[in-house]
């Protein structure tokens, strides 16, 4: 289980615990009470890459037009950073999530690139919002992660 993410959720508000290894663990929970047909993959399950590969399976309740994902990160319960970003506009998308209808399975494979800063030990809570319009109304779906970095990167 170190080298690997996986979950798939159909509970709602049910926490989750995702993946454990001697520099990181994650756990996750829905930030609302709906239920979620979902499921993610992450390799590896480690603080010491540049890169991970994942894969997302999803069965959204909206159609996927517009997708504005907003990531508000707290470390040791102080905030440090709100990062938001437009993946779907609904026209000339790049992103194979784009224009997904509600109702029907997205699939996708991408790599996500590692922070070029070092993230100090200590506790992190990331909450990711997704919108089904750019000014953060309709949210398609929010989850709410907690990763601990058990030690300092060398």
């Amino acid at each position: 289980m170190f080298g690997l993410l996986f979950f798939i959720l159909f509970t709602p508000g049910v926490g989750e615990f995702l993946c454990t290894s001697s520099d990181l663990e994650l756990s996750y929970t829905f930030c609302d009470s709906t239920a979620h047909a979902f499921m993610f993959n992450l390799i590896p399950c480690t603080m010491n890459k540049s890169v991970w590969k994942a894969a997302l399976t999803w069965i959204p309740r909206s159609d996927i037009h517009v997708l504005k994902i907003v990531f508000h990160v707290w470390y040791d319960g102080a905030k440090a950073l709100v990062w938001k970003e437009l993946l779907c506009s609904g026209a000339d998308d790049e992103y194979s999530v784009c224009g997904t209808l509600k109702g029907e399975t997205l699939a996708a494979e991408f790599d996500i690139k590692g922070s070029r800063i070092t993230f100090p030990k200590g506790n992190y809570t990331v909450v990711v919002h997704g919108f089904s319009d750019d000014s953060e109304n309709n949210m398609l779906i929010c989850l709410n992660f907690t990763m601990i970095i058990k030690q300092d990167a060398f």
